[in-house]
């Protein structure tokens, strides 16, 4: 898959979709259809590789105006940017696939390419689209300036350390928006579903397929729930309950996550003599705990980055969540740095840990972190009282002393500016879905991916079971899962029963 830093982006924010009060019918945002598009070569620049990349494999940009605010579309404009990998067997085009990473924050600019791989002969049909949603990638992009690393954290051991970590969630809070005050109130998924359906007249089509990951999963949710009957082929990959997205998403993914640190410390227990972690799984795991008591005593040195008690667990968390054996082993390498500087060695962070370091500790990642905060906190109101998160995080911490501080904490929508401008769409239609998800996800549990095969009632529930992964569809590479999801993309046939894949 791409490096570590793409990687882990869709974990961050992830998506178990929503709850709500709002399941009507959302018109168009203008009564004409857009103007139709200008469609250019991709690249900007002799830095802009997915740019060059698209260009080379015969894509097309473009940009769309849609209104900053949908209830005034006679307004302020911004600006979306769209590719397009054109179908090459017109005679059999099924129509525009549009595409979404996830995140929520994530650029889908260049996912055609990696899909069109994914679909082999049946992507000839299809228009595949990628679009960078509004204040993304090059959609007017919104950046708060502050790295993944300040947000996304665990709570710490102690009070102090959870009140620090207050202060900070509502420092970056302040940052946003002083930054960004003008267009956080617009930042949410429901305007990003309008503009979706901007993009879909501007392409001339009656209907959409659609194809989304995680966070994308719950934007095609709410598309199909605000624009009935204007979906052809939809495929939700490791989508979450349409009840519970929002800044609290995370809670209660302690079990999968503790189950699948648990299964990558038996397989590095399996390889002691290459990595060195313990020759048992329970040896391996106290070599973790070890490391996590490190931290809190003092900042691990790791290279030229310090990385502390709150970001430890984080590390953990996303680093366990795959289960083949590449990323094992990657997370296998992770853990024995960071097990060298626990004990006060010199940490050389590799290349792979120093891309993943670099992502989440510095600026690098703010592009990402922006847009990701504001739509999650645009979306759904967050609890202002710090003592809540502090009560869920002691609570979960006496069953989950690693990963209930991580899966609780207070984040910056807590102290968000501004509350969100619409309620939550209440997902629950009878759209024809093919849902994807994994028995061991632990950004969106399959539990999750249940409650949303249960909300859409037209639908089917595609399982890999026994694996521990997020984002399955052409990333995971189970030859089932991806044939059964080809099959529907040609046929526009959902399956007869829920089917069932193992890795």
């Amino acid at each position: 898959m791409q490096p570590k830093p793409a990687r882990i982006r869709r974990r961050l924010v992830p998506a178990l979709a929503l709850i709500a009060l709002s399941a009507a019918v959302a018109p168009l945002a203008r009564a004409d259809t857009p103007a139709p598009l200008d469609w250019r070569p991709c690249a900007q620049g002799p830095d802009d590789a997915v740019g060059r990349e698209l260009d080379q494999a015969g894509a097309q940009c473009a940009e769309l105006a849609v209104p900053l605010d949908h209830t005034r579309p006679d307004g302020r404009t911004i600006r979306l940017a769209l590719s397009r990998l054109p179908a090459t067997d017109r005679a059999h085009r099924v129509g525009a696939m549009v595409l979404n990473s996830g995140g929520p924050g994530e650029p889908t600019l260049g996912m055609p390419l990696r899909v069109r791989a994914a679909m082999r002969d049946v992507a000839a049909r299809y228009d595949l689209i990628g679009l960078d949603p509004r204040f993304v990638g090059r959609s007017t992009p919104l950046d708060c300036g502050w790295p993944i690393g300040l947000w996304l954290r665990s709570a710490g051991a102690t009070r102090a350390r959870f009140e620090h970590q207050a202060d900070v969630q509502r420092d970056l809070a302040e940052r946003c928006a002083q930054r960004n005050a003008d267009v956080l109130p617009y930042a949410n998924t429901r305007d990003t579903a309008r503009d979706i359906d901007l993009v879909r007249a501007a392409l001339g089509e009656r209907r959409i397929s659609y194809l989304g990951y995680s966070y994308g999963s719950y934007l095609g949710a709410v598309y199909t729930q605000m624009f009935p009957g204007r979906t052809d082929r939809v495929v939700l990959d490791s989508a979450g309950d349409p009840a519970k997205w929002g800044p609290r998403a995370t809670q209660g993914t302690e079990d999968e996550a503790e189950r699948a640190l648990r299964g990558w410390a038996a397989w590095a227990a399996a390889r002691h003599d290459t990595y060195g972690l313990g020759t048992t799984r329970a040896g391996v795991l106290a070599t973790v705990k070890g490391i996590v008591a490190a931290a809190e005593d003092r900042p691990l040195r790791v290279g030229p980055y310090e990385v502390d008690d709150q970001t430890v667990p984080y590390l953990l968390s996303v680093g366990s969540g795959d289960d083949r054996p590449a990323a094992r082993a990657e997370f296998a390498s992770t853990v024995r740095t960071l097990n060298e500087a626990a004990h006060g060695r010199p940490a050389d962070p590799g290349p792979e840990l120093d891309g993943l370091l670099t992502f989440v500790l510095t600026s690098a990642g703010s592009p990402l972190a922006g847009p990701a905060a504001a739509i999650t906190c645009g979306d759904r109101a967050a609890p202002r009282d710090p003592d809540t998160y502090w009560a869920d995080v002691q609570r979960s911490r006496a069953r989950h002393p690693l990963f209930g501080p991580l899966k609780n904490n207070i984040w910056p929508c807590a102290f968000w500016p501004s509350e969100p401008r619409e309620r939550l769409t209440r997902v629950g239609n009878s759209t024809p879905a093919l849902i994807v998800a994994a028995t061991g996800d632990t950004a969106t549990t399959y539990e999750g991916s249940e409650a949303m095969h249960r909300a859409l009632t037209g639908s089917r529930l595609l399982t890999l079971r026994g694996a521990t992964a997020h984002g399955i569809y052409g990333e995971y590479g189970d030859p089932c899962v991806d044939a059964e999801v080809n099959a529907y993309l040609a046929t526009g046939a959902l399956p007869a029963a829920d089917p069932v894949c193992h890795p």
